[in-house]
């Protein structure tokens, strides 16, 4: 159950790819999912996937420029939380992503980052262009 002062409401954010960045966005949705009574493994699952989709959007849309803005939506209730993270590159088709579990990939130096969003969340969505992934976990019950 969400705190008196916690409402639902959507909260939108442009960043530039730096770490700086990153860590206050991360910090921002933790502290509100605390407000709405996430578990711990709910933020750690948070945590990872909401770092990877920012990831992506810096390394593969942004081909590492932190002068682009990314644009970070998000939304908590006290069912779910739901994230969005829009980058301002050309895209990619998820479809073309190699399994990073089949043998011949196990020992590349990236390419786990879908996975591990697939992982730690229970919908993920993303665009036709490949530049807007959208992420929703729902909350676990202790």
């Amino acid at each position: 159950m969400c705190s008196d002062n916690a409402q639902p409401q959507k909260h939108q954010r442009t960043i530039l790819g730096d770490r700086e960045s990153f860590d206050e966005v991360q910090d921002s949705v933790l502290t509100l999912m605390r407000d709405f009574g996430f578990s711990d493994h709910d933020l750690f699952s948070i945590r990872v996937a909401f770092e990877e989709a920012l990831a992506n959007a810096l390394i593969h849309g942004h081909q590492g420029d932190v002068g682009h803005e990314i644009n970070v939506t998000w939304l908590v209730t006290d069912e779910f939380i739901e994230i969005e993270v829009i980058d301002q590159g050309m895209g990619y088709n998820p479809e073309t992503i190699p399994d990073p579990t089949a043998d011949e990939n196990l020992t590349l130096p990236s390419g786990r980052g879908l996975a591990m969003i697939h992982a730690f969340m229970n919908e993920v969505h993303v665009n036709d262009r490949g530049n807007h992934v959208r992420m929703i976990r729902h909350k676990t019950e202790e």
